[in-house]
């Protein structure tokens, strides 16, 4: 049983303002494993002292020392990968491999791509007259989610500390341990004191406070599109910048090709991943009319193969975080049905054999027109819909109708077909045939958020930009 009754903030662990505490349960057995402290508007007001205080030093810092820092931070964080990987298994449920993986892994990358960026990025420039410089914009409250712990974290607190900004961090409550392991990787590095500060807590309690403090200059969030408008209205007041990854609803479009039923296999698997809980999911798959039945087959097959259980065991699903999560994912499958979707695998209720736990049948639905409330909203869970399209038009209109525009997917053999179509699709991010990179730019158009993180665009959002006019003249007086 995990206990953390303390807050990191000032550079040191400190009791909370108040009293109440969240139990985490394990969404495997349903049980509690743990216990966190739920921070309030004092223990806000403490951390953002915290920042503001540290603030002229670590902006004043130099590149060489943040790389030190930094150096630091990738070792100790070596050092406690297994201890962030157990406790992502036992908070949110993610599969033993994907947590001692990608989960994990995905921070790491993070952090060596803010070092690259950081080795080699220009904050001064001048050009004719005009000295360009770009500083940091401050005490940045970040608000990370549930989902992908780590990588949440680190795209937020690696570029905030490269660029000199100082922060407080606020961990979702559903999955605090990572959020409290990497506060203790980030002491044990030696980051000084105050730069970075750790409060857990809700909403209500400490998110709300630490979006509308007026000594707070940016807030990054990431989370659902509901929250993210409320976070944007406590944060208008103070004019401070704010920054959204927010909902997704992503397109998939298969090309009518030789690879087609590979392609739809391997759209199957990268849905049904972490449990279908990513917003960047590809959870509209697009095939051509004609090809619906082979879709149909190929989906099914790809779904059959997928197992679900255990989480510390060898599978490749396990539970969705919560039973508020399930709940809502049995809702939408159930509209879904009664809308006249064709369930071709999975449906309502429980994998069989396990009557514990909050799991979900990995789900597809067939024969789905994008008017449907699965075609529409974000379900945030193993659940897969797919839609027929007459030709290449038809598919880039059908993945452009929604109010999300987070990410895209093109699959096919033609590569100039399919940059193609990537060009049309309203995403801020395109993946073809499985692209990834640590660089690119990740964001939403619409509803989908505003800002950037990942790469040197994540970087330069914890950025302002001052122009001193005249700080070189254009010729030597006379």
């Amino acid at each position: 049983m995990r206990e953390y009754r303390k807050f990191y903030i000032g550079g040191g662990w400190v009791d909370p303002a108040g009293e109440q505490t969240f139990e985490v349960i394990n969404p495997a057995t349903e049980e509690v494993c743990g216990t966190v402290a739920l921070g309030t508007a004092a223990d806000v007001d403490a951390a953002v002292a915290a920042a503001r205080a540290a603030f002229p030093a670590w902006a004043a810092s130099t590149v060489a020392e943040r790389l030190d820092l930094f150096g630091a931070i990738g070792a100790e964080y070596q050092k406690r990968a297994g201890d962030l990987a157990a406790a992502l298994t036992e908070e949110m449920g993610a599969p033993a491999g994907l947590a001692n993986g990608f989960q994990v892994d995905l921070a790491a990358g993070h952090l060596q791509t803010a070092t690259e960026i950081l080795r080699n990025y220009r904050f001064e420039e001048q050009r004719g007259a005009t000295l360009f410089v770009k500083e940091p914009i401050g005490v940045c409250g970040l608000i990370t989610p549930w989902n992908w712990p780590m990588n949440q974290i680190a795209v937020k607190v690696f570029p905030a500390l490269a660029t000199g900004c100082t922060m407080v961090l606020k961990p979702s409550e559903r999955s605090p341990f990572t959020g409290q392991i990497f506060a203790e990787v980030l002491a044990a590095a030696g980051v000084p004191a105050g730069v970075f500060n750790l409060v857990q807590g809700d909403g209500p309690s400490v998110g709300v406070p630490l979006s509308s403090h007026p000594e707070v200059d940016m807030i990054s969030f990431t989370g659902s599109t509901r929250a993210g408008i409320e976070i944007a209205r406590n944060a208008a007041a103070t004019v401070k910048r704010v920054t959204q990854e927010l909902g997704g609803k992503g397109p998939n479009i298969i090309l009518d090709d030789e690879d087609f039923a590979t392609n739809v296999g391997q759209g199957v698997a990268n849905l049904m991943g972490n449990s279908g809980q990513t917003c960047s999911a590809p959870s509209r798959m697009l095939v051509p009319s004609a090809r619906m039945e082979e879709a149909v087959a190929a989906a099914r097959a790809a779904t059959e193969g997928i197992t679900v259980g255990d989480p510390t065991g060898e599978v490749a699903l396990g539970p969705v975080v919560a039973g508020s999560q399930w709940d809502r994912i049995q809702s939408l499958i159930q509209k879904g049905i009664e809308e006249g979707a064709t369930v071709v695998a999975g449906g309502p209720g429980r994998p069989d054999g396990l009557e514990k736990g909050y799991f979900v049948k990995p789900t597809v639905f067939a024969e789905v027109t994008n008017t449907m409330t699965v075609a529409r909203e974000e379900i945030f869970g193993p659940v897969l819909v797919i839609i027929g399209y007459r030709d290449i038009d038809d598919a880039v209109a059908i993945a452009n109708d929604t109010e999300y525009g987070l990410a895209g997917f093109v699959a096919g053999r033609d590569l100039d077909q399919a940059r193609a179509v990537a060009r049309r699709l309203r995403a801020g991010s395109i993946g073809i045939n499985g692209g990834f990179d640590f660089a690119a730019p990740f964001g939403g158009y619409k509803k989908s958020g505003n800002g950037r993180e990942w790469g040197e665009a994540g970087f330069e959002e914890y950025l302002e930009v001052k122009g001193i006019l005249g700080y070189a003249p254009d010729a030597a007086p006379a």
